[in-house]
């Protein structure tokens, strides 16, 4: 099984191929609890969801819009910490779960813990990238490095708001993917995709060859249809978190995979 970056570059690339869409959910460790957020990523990937975000619960998590924070909120006060969602990623390899995974988190716990110990033993634990929003890209170039020695890819994001330099500067120092924020805001499931994420993805287009994921106020199979025109693929978050929320005790695997297989048209 490869690992690390590698085994990003290989599912998208094997993606772009055939013309199908990625889709990359979220899900919070420890919602509902972590046993049953280990069971919904193993769901998930069954049903065919290409990597998993996993999220990493933080108290300030400034980028994420009602649903994340209360996911959030709910595993902090379940003692969720680094740890628990670095064994959650062990635990996936041992179930023989092989899609890319990538820790979704703030910074402070990971400067916490110290770059270099934190890289190693992510990529230790089977990680294989990692999204840090409030982390920029102009002040990335150390933790980039001390990622990159560990084979672990930091995916970086950009927004409807990001300037023609930061774009460029961002693109050049990328691997993996570029996520694209499809939105001026905070996570959250929407009806309706914003107008300017196409030119948004055009604009990043100009800077780099990678694969582009469109994440933010996605949330069902029409989106990724509308989004596969233009761009490689979505991350889920919010949406597939309420409908693990709504799910009955014992049944938020099952009710996610079926989330998921519905985003990837493959229900009926």
């Amino acid at each position: 099984m490869e690992g690390g970056s590698s085994r990003i570059e290989s599912v998208l690339n094997a993606l772009r191929e055939t013309g199908e869409p990625a889709v990359a959910p979220f899900v919070t460790v420890g919602f509902p609890d972590v046993e049953a957020s280990i069971d919904v990523v193993q769901s998930i990937v069954e049903m065919g969801a290409d990597m998993v975000e996993l999220g990493v619960p933080f108290s300030d998590p400034l980028a994420e819009g009602p649903t994340i924070q209360m996911t959030s909120q709910h595993a902090l006060e379940r003692g969720v910490t680094l740890n628990t969602c670095l064994g959650a990623a062990r635990e996936l390899r041992a179930r023989g779960v092989e899609a890319p995974l990538i820790l979704m988190g703030y910074y402070n716990p990971f400067l916490r813990r110290g770059p270099e110990t934190f890289a190693e033993d992510a990529a230790e634990a089977g990680v294989d990238g990692l999204i840090v929003p409030d982390l920029p890209a102009e002040e990335s170039d150390g933790f980039r490095a001390v990622c990159k020695s560990r084979g672990l890819s930091l995916i970086p994001l950009l927004a409807p708001t990001s300037t023609a330099e930061r774009i460029a500067h961002a693109c050049a120092r990328a691997d993996g993917f570029i996520y694209c924020v499809g939105l001026t805001g905070v996570t959250g499931a929407r009806d309706a995709l914003s107008e300017g994420v196409r030119g948004l993805v055009g604009r990043i287009r100009e800077h780099t060859e990678l694969p582009i994921l469109v994440g933010f106020g996605i949330s069902r199979r029409e989106h990724v249809e509308t989004v596969s025109g233009f761009a490689d693929g979505v991350m889920v978050g919010s949406a597939l978190l309420d409908e693990v929320g709504r799910a009955a005790e014992g049944e938020a695997a099952e009710r996610a995979g079926a989330f998921v297989a519905g985003l990837k048209g493959r229900t009926g």
